[in-house]
């Protein structure tokens, strides 16, 4: 018998080769066969299942699932190409089209796009199993006032009909996407994972051919949780998990599931070991144990379940379908988008094998010594517990926290009345375009000659580069000049070589020693093109698009998340999952039993990355200053002189920076008082532009001058502060 891997080899091989996975309807599936001239055990044979399945697959009895399904759908493609349909006339033209009209009796209706008045019965795919019920569409208690459409990827495939997920309510009500509310009969924990997988019809098609669909998840209320026996609280709030002796644990043992070894938290999975290639599991998140993080969902678990339900399917339906914090979905969206492993063919033994795929992360490898943690056994063994490392030995590329020395406020700023914040929309999604990093483990080179095509880090000493004293520096976080050799990505000192040619500064770039990776690729391409849109659709859903002028935009933004909470909800978290993923890229040790030099679990990954962290986060910060000097640039009259970065006293320079946020001073309360637009009304060229896209900004926060010198005198930062709340500086970690 093939292995479990051998089959998912197999498989995956086969869909890179079929174009499309639809099937025609039951009818045309037995019409084709019939032409050919084969019977049903032929058919069997062929796609390696029992002639019976094909009887009931052409009865609309029951659909093929993976890996039948994509064999079948091919030989189905072919029989369609030699045997075409004949074409209708008269009133069988008319016949025929309102039987294609109506649905396939196997599957229910598409939802409408409002709930309906009353109930309305639809079939579902039947299983025998303990006090289990078809499900039904009835109309929901509390609908929201704009349900979402069913995600796309779930309306065309049939096993997941329902959309990706379900809310279910105290009353056995699963509010899916659409607006769509099924019947679930289940009374205990384990019914409920037989009937989902059964029934519910419930998931989401993978993203990448050599992927893996993603489970269905059912998220439980408070009502829902405590009718199948959850208790409102955890007890244990270091392990956050059930007791392995608590009553519902001890029912999914005894009716043959398991849990991950996680056990049963805020987000459990309940599965079986895959029979024939065919997953089963169910993925659970429980509201009343946090499952939503208020610091990325904001108050959706307060939403009603229809409103949540259409909210967590559009986030499923545009980044993923949740499963963990959304640094996890982040971070797992990177391994669907470009999965490490696909189905290859041995030329020599003509089986196929699991191989790379081109341009993903495939192996776990150590970072070089100055990329590593201070936790990492690669320091560990260089070091003692208390050595505190020095630039010359840790790379440090952080987000910026910088405030200027209120002596160097000029005359001309401190007559002015308002400090006004300006952001940097998704800064780091926005770095993350088109970066080159690297895929491999690190080389070390002594004396290397800085080639800015080739990802890793490098020893040289950027502190002869002097800049405008009133901007902060591009090479430190803290903003203050370097004071000797350090290390740096590659985005920073392709940057400091920008700066040296741009205005001619005396300075050489001499690097002492680089930890390089030969191998590089932009491999966080599709994740950035992939949140981007779901950024971007999100806005639009919020009444902010890419058309609109500067103060249309300005007044829609003052107002975006008002009418709408569960997209609010929506766009909180598709943020939180951008600087998520990238935290996660450098997860640090977890649990009280760890010890410093141990290894941790996040190390066997491939994706722990920390020289990728550390390359999006040094892109984002020379695209931060980038845009700096070009607004003062833009305004100060004229270029600097050669061979320094000096502009004039008029010149619109920022007081603070934190992270993606510049704080400038203005005498205007609003960014349009501040930014630099030609007599045309078009933004100056490289500066700052007002808009929605990633990299684009956004208007902040506005207070009065003087406040933000009283924090610039105390060392506090006034871009934490200046939206009107404490702004904390997140990093994703």
């Amino acid at each position: 018998m093939p292995t479990e891997n051998e089959l998912f080899s197999a498989v995956d091989a086969l869909l890179e080769r079929v174009p499309s996975d639809d099937l025609p309807p039951p009818a045309e599936r037995k019409r084709l066969r019939e032409a050919a001239g084969l019977s049903q055990a032929q058919i069997a044979g062929a796609v390696d299942t029992r002639r019976e399945a094909v009887g009931r697959w052409e009865a609309g009895l029951s659909e093929p699932r993976p890996p039948q399904r994509a064999a079948y759908a091919r030989l189905l493609e072919g029989l369609a190409a030699r045997f075409p349909a004949p074409a209708p006339s008269g009133d069988a033209a008319a016949s025929a089209g309102a039987e294609a009209a109506a649905p396939p009796p196997t599957q229910p209706p598409a939802p409408a796009p409002a709930p309906a008045p009353a109930p309305v019965p639809a079939p579902a795919p039947r299983t025998p199993m303990a006090r289990s019920a078809p499900a039904r569409r009835t109309a929901p208690k509390r609908p929201p006032a704009t349900p979402a459409a069913a995600p796309a990827r779930a309306a065309a495939d049939p096993r997941f009909a329902h959309g990706p997920l379900g809310v279910l309510d105290g009353d056995g009500q699963l509010y899916c996407a659409g607006g769509l509310v099924l019947q679930c009969p289940a009374g205990t924990l384990p019914e409920l994972v037989e009937w989902t997988l059964a029934e519910a019809r419930l998931g989401a098609a993978r993203l990448h051919h050599s992927g893996k669909d993603s489970d269905p998840l059912v998220v439980l209320t408070t009502e829902a949780a405590g009718r199948l026996g959850l208790p409102e609280r955890l007890e244990d709030r270091r392990s956050m998990r059930l007791p392995e002796d608590h009553q519902v644990v001890r029912q999914i043992g005894k009716a043959k599931w398991r849990l991950t070894q996680r056990g049963f938290g805020p987000w459990a999975r309940v599965y079986r070991p895959a029979v024939g290639g065919q997953r089963q599991c169910v993925q659970f998140a429980v509201l009343p144990w946090g499952a939503l993080d208020a610091r990325a969902w904001g108050e959706a678990d307060q939403l009603p379940p229809a409103e949540l339900a259409r909210a967590l399917s559009a986030y499923a339906a545009r980044v993923l379908t949740p499963r963990g914090s959304t640094a996890v979905a982040g971070l797992e969206l990177m391994a669907a988008l470009r999965p490490p492993t696909r189905a290859v063919r041995d030329d020599a033994t003509g089986t196929w094998v699991s191989g790379p795929v081109p341009g993903s992360l495939t192996v776990a490898v150590d970072p070089a010594p100055p990329e590593a943690p201070d936790e990492h056994p690669v320091v560990a063994a260089l070091h003692p517990r208390t050595h505190e490392r020095t630039p010359a030995e840790v790379l440090d590329e952080e987000a910026y926290d910088w405030v200027r020395a209120t002596e160097l406020l000029t005359d001309a700023e401190c007559a002015r009345q308002f400090a006004v914040g300006i952001d940097v929309n998704t800064a780091f999604l926005a770095a993350a375009n088109r970066l080159v990093v690297g895929l491999s483990g690190p080389e070390y080179v002594r004396s290397p000659r800085f080639d800015k095509t080739v990802p890793g880090c490098w020893l040289v000493d950027l502190s002869g580069i002097e800049l405008d004293p009133r901007l902060p520096s591009p090479f430190t976080p803290h903003g203050r000049r370097p004071e000797g050799p350090a290390w740096y990505a590659t985005p920073t000192v392709a940057y400091a070589q920008e700066l040296i040619d741009t205005y001619r500064l005396p300075v050489r770039l001499d690097p002492v020693e680089a930890w390089l990776r030969r191998a590089a690729g932009p491999y966080l391409d599709p994740w950035y093109k992939h949140l981007a849109e779901a950024y971007k659709a999100t806005m639009a859903d919020l009444g902010v698009t890419a058309d609109l002028a500067p103060g249309d935009f300005l007044a829609a933004m003052a107002t975006h998340k008002a009418g709408d909470p569960g997209m609010a909800a929506v766009l909180s978290a598709i943020k939180s999952t951008v600087k998520g993923g990238i935290g996660k890229l450098r997860e640090r040790p977890q649990g009280a039993k760890y010890r410093p030099g141990e290894r941790w679990p996040a190390l066997e990954r491939p994706s722990w990355r920390p020289d990728i962290r550390a390359a999006v986060i040094s892109a984002a910060r020379v695209n931060m200053h980038r845009k700096l000097v070009r607004t003062a640039l833009a305004t100060s009259g004229g270029p600097p002189p050669s061979g320094a970065v000096v502009f004039g006293a008029d010149a619109v320079l920022p007081i603070a920076v934190l992270s993606d946020c510049a704080v400038y001073p203005s005498a205007g309360p609003s960014p349009l008082d501040v930014l630099p637009y030609d007599p045309a009304g078009k933004p100056a060229p490289g500066t700052f532009r007002l808009g929605v896209s990633p990299g684009m900004v956004k208007h902040e926060g506005t207070q009065p001058l003087y406040w933000a010198v009283e924090l610039l005198e105390q060392q506090h930062n006034p871009a934490r502060h200046v939206k009107g709340g404490d702004a904390v500086l997140d990093e994703g970690e």
